[in-house]
């Protein structure tokens, strides 16, 4: 398992790096898709939309954005890890938002993909994610 972590987390980082490409580089288990990139009425900042998909089981590694994630759960189940918060179930049409620097995690528990749509607000210029230890 540790294998995937380190794949996804480098997935997550090449994210940040990439973001402007219409397809991102794939890990085993995890999908994401650009869909939008936009400026918003905050200065210096930018909204991106993906969708992502996340294999029954994996993983999507600790991690941080530099700016708030709201996301919203199309199919499947999980968790959703927050540091120093309990566990987050979710589910198809269940929604969450991550406040700008919070460590967490997440993982697809049911027997099917987990599939949502990520919105992220961050700083136009930072990687979308960052790793955490």
């Amino acid at each position: 398992m540790k294998a995937r972590q380190h794949i996804a987390m480098a997935l997550f980082c090449a994210f940040g790096m990439v973001a402007s490409t219409a397809a991102l580089a794939q890990a085993a288990g995890i999908k994401r898709e650009m869909v939008k990139k936009a400026d918003v009425s905050v200065p210096n900042h930018e909204a991106v939309v993906a969708r992502v998909e996340v294999a029954p089981g994996v993983l999507a590694g600790r991690h941080t954005h530099p700016g708030d994630e709201i996301s919203y759960v199309t199919e499947g189940e999980g968790e959703v890890l927050i540091d120093g918060e309990p566990p987050l179930k979710i589910k198809a049409g269940d929604a969450f938002v991550i406040p700008a620097g919070k460590i967490h995690d997440a993982k697809s528990t049911g027997s099917t993909p987990l599939k949502l749509v990520g919105t992220y607000i961050v700083e136009k210029g930072q990687p979308l994610a960052t790793p955490a230890k």
